[in-house]
């Protein structure tokens, strides 16, 4: 029975985890540039004693493990605004931003300019560019952003978009304000830019909620599990309290 318990237990702490992930995917169904996560599971099969002079083998104990936490990674809808700020990227590709941690990398392409003419994400990072943060001054206009990152404005070339992209980006680590850190980025070769475009989030409004609905069906299964197997401990100690009355 503690056996049980105790693969029921690793089950409960496993569908914990896969709610705060679903959950937390619900809570940015509308985050711009935002990728979904998934959680992946494998079977811990835990080493058992094994003695020849044993009358029978011992029986496997499985239990659940959450092995990994995955970046789905697939695009998301585009919408035009036709805000000349706004990009999206078509491919691989990441934005690289300059945060007070160091270099960040992000899917969002909803920019505008802080009060210096400075190129900024929604958190007021700036953008950085292939020499650095890009700028504008205040008599610029007509600024036009090519499909290969290029900038240009009235006052002519504004250099270009550093965009990277990674052999393996399950490699990057989720960060708050829809960043990412880690991994070792390289020159975007399969990344096309759109300007007055911005990549909404590529959760799946209903495939969550049903996924929600079935991880607390399964909490609920696990628990019942666990309160039956109260209920059998509690009668074996009552039957040999009244076997040694």
């Amino acid at each position: 029975m503690e056996n049980a318990q105790l693969i029921g237990l690793s089950r409960q702490i496993a569908l914990q985890r896969q709610m705060d992930v679903v959950a937390n995917n619900m809570a940015n169904i509308n985050t711009t540039g935002f990728k979904a996560e998934n959680l992946l599971f494998e079977e811990y099969e835990m080493p058992v004693a094994r003695d020849k002079d044993f009358k029978t083998s011992d029986q496997p104990l499985a239990y659940v493990q959450d092995w990994a936490t995955i970046h789905d990674l697939s695009g998301g809808p585009m919408v035009q605004t036709g805000n000349q700020f706004d990009v999206a990227l078509n491919g691989d590709g990441f934005f690289a931003i300059q945060t007070a941690a160091g270099e960040r990398w992000s899917k969002s392409g909803a920019f505008q300019l802080d009060a210096g003419g400075t190129l900024v994400d929604l958190n007021g990072n700036p953008v950085l560019g292939q020499g650095g943060p890009i700028k504008f001054g205040p008599e610029e206009t007509g600024i036009m952003i090519g499909k290969d990152g290029s900038i240009s404005s009235s006052a002519g070339a504004k250099g270009s978009l550093r965009l990277v992209e990674f052999a393996d980006p399950q490699s990057l680590t989720r960060e708050g304000n829809n960043l990412f850190a880690g991994g070792t980025p390289i020159a975007a070769t399969n990344t096309g830019v759109m300007q007055g475009f911005i990549e909404k989030s590529n959760v799946s409004g209903v495939t969550e909620m049903a996924e929600m609905i079935r991880v607390q069906r399964a909490y609920e299964s696990a628990t019942s599990l666990a309160q039956r197997q109260d209920d059998l401990r509690r009668s074996a100690i009552q039957r040999l309290g009244d076997a040694n009355a």
